[in-house]
């Protein structure tokens, strides 16, 4: 229970340090907030690019793999075909006594009773029956819950929908099926041939019953999926390198080994070969990050299927045509900013007071180099920074000018941004030996750099 306390505690304090610098804001705050909604501020909006620009050369470092960008909006054979129109769903369960809604396999969860994914309407509500008086609403803490009815996770539009009878429209629950229903027209461009891999970042939307833990569980949210396609009898090969890949690009976000681990799924879906779950320590406990699956072929099959376009490709060995195997990785940019959040957030003291920081790795800092004249009333030293900011700017894009405060008031709004080295502009900068003094966010040290070996001594730096 104790560790329980701790871990919500910094779970406050790090939504808390969201808001106070800019990073994360409620959505929709100032009507009372809409759940499971989030707008980026400045910090975060610049944690996001890094996240993504990451992900983006990891990708791009094969030279078969491509990048697209689908439409969020699709007609509603793609989510018939896929099966989400008629097996994407959450059990709900609404309180009686407060009239919140709440996802009934969490409530389970939460007494330590496990509901498989692929459970029945009927069988979990027997599950529920039975633990009904262990289980209390996390809102009122009362046992008094209704039956458990069986909600769609996907999100509906009115788009193009002028008449009753129109087809019904979604926005996309996924990334994945924009790359599938696109595969063929990559392969009809002539620049990719199996195997390959299409790639790309964008937004999802799923109508959750109880979105919670910040950024972890949203409705909308964005995704980093890439789908690579592979003859069957390479797919077993190629699926466990790419395990092995993708649990080694975490090291270049700065995430620590014993912080990641492997969860293997139970109970797979019918079409799934294999899927695998990287899951990190969150402060409200482990839970998936990234997931990697073999799907076999049953995406592209379904595609056909229902579409009549034919999927498959021809073997110049075999001399015979073939629907090629889906290896996926998918992860999320939300919850892997959640991730570098918890993995950065830092207390210490120095020089004798507490202080707060934010330890990214500086590759990931939204920011990476401050600037500062030591006094914002002197002409002198405000001309002379902004130089030293113009030039660094153009070198590292990713600087601020900072004149707000005391001196010290600026190390500590620099270092809960987490920017790794703040330069400052003093007399002796002006009146001495063109010197600025260069401090560490991590362990405070200052050195005095020569102003035309600055940028050289950063890039060493910052790596």
């Amino acid at each position: 229970m104790a560790k329980e306390n701790k871990n919500n505690e910094l779970m406050e304090k790090i939504i808390s340090l969201c808001k106070r610098r800019g990073f994360v804001f409620p959505g929709s705050e100032i009507y009372g907030g809409f759940a499971g909604t989030y707008d980026f501020g400045p910090y975060g909006v610049a944690l996001r690019r890094n996240v993504v620009d990451a992900w983006t050369k990891a990708m791009q470092e094969h030279e078969n793999i491509s990048l697209i960008d689908s439409s969020i909006f699709t007609v509603g054979k793609v989510w018939e075909a896929s099966g989400h129109v008629s097996g994407f769903s959450d059990p709900m369960v609404i309180c009686k006594e407060c009239h919140t809604k709440q996802r009934a396999d969490h409530l389970l969860s939460s007494i330590e009773v496990k509901a498989d994914e692929k459970i029945t309407e009927k069988e979990i509500n027997k599950i529920f029956d039975e633990n009904r008086d262990k289980i209390k609403c996390p809102v009122c803490g009362k046992k008094n819950f209704g039956q458990i009815s069986a909600k769609s996770l996907l999100a509906t539009s009115t788009l193009g929908m002028f008449e009753e009878g129109d087809a019904q429209v979604y926005l996309r629950g996924e990334t994945a099926q924009g790359i599938f229903i696109n595969y063929k027209n990559i392969l009809d461009s002539g620049f990719n041939k199996v195997p390959f891999g299409l790639a790309q970042v964008g937004k999802a939307f799923r109508n959750e019953i109880s979105p919670r833990q910040f950024l972890f569980r949203k409705r909308e949210f964005e995704q980093m999926e890439m789908q690579y396609f592979v003859p069957e009898k390479d797919a077993r090969k190629v699926y466990e390198e790419w395990r092995i890949e993708r649990m080694a690009y975490y090291e270049r976000l700065g995430i620590k080994k014993e912080k990641l681990k492997w969860k293997q799924h139970e109970n797979l879906v019918f079409y799934a070969k294999d899927a695998w779950d990287i899951e990190y320590e969150f402060p409200f406990g482990w839970n998936e990050l990234e997931g990697i699956h073999y799907r076999g072929d049953y995406d592209l099959t379904q595609h056909q299927k229902f579409s009549g376009v034919d999927m498959s490709v021809y073997d110049e060995e075999t001399k015979e045509r073939f629907i090629p195997n889906v290896i996926e990785t998918s992860v999320g940019v939300d919850r892997t900013i959640l991730m570098l959040l918890s993995e950065a957030y830092t207390e210490d003291e120095m020089n004798g007071e507490k202080r707060v920081f934010l330890r990214f790795k500086p590759n990931m800092a939204p920011v990476k180099i401050a600037v500062f004249p030591l006094l914002k009333n002197k002409p002198q030293l405000i001309e002379k920074a902004r130089e030293v900011y113009k030039n660094l700017k153009k070198e590292f894009g990713a600087v601020m000018f900072d004149d707000n405060g005391n001196i010290g008031k600026r190390y500590r709004r620099q270092d809960e941004i987490g920017t790794p080295f703040c330069v400052t502009v003093d007399f002796d900068t002006i009146e001495k030996d063109d010197t600025v003094t260069v401090r560490d966010r991590d362990s405070g040290k200052q050195e005095r750099i020569k102003i035309e070996e600055l940028v050289n001594y950063l890039k060493n730096k910052l790596g």
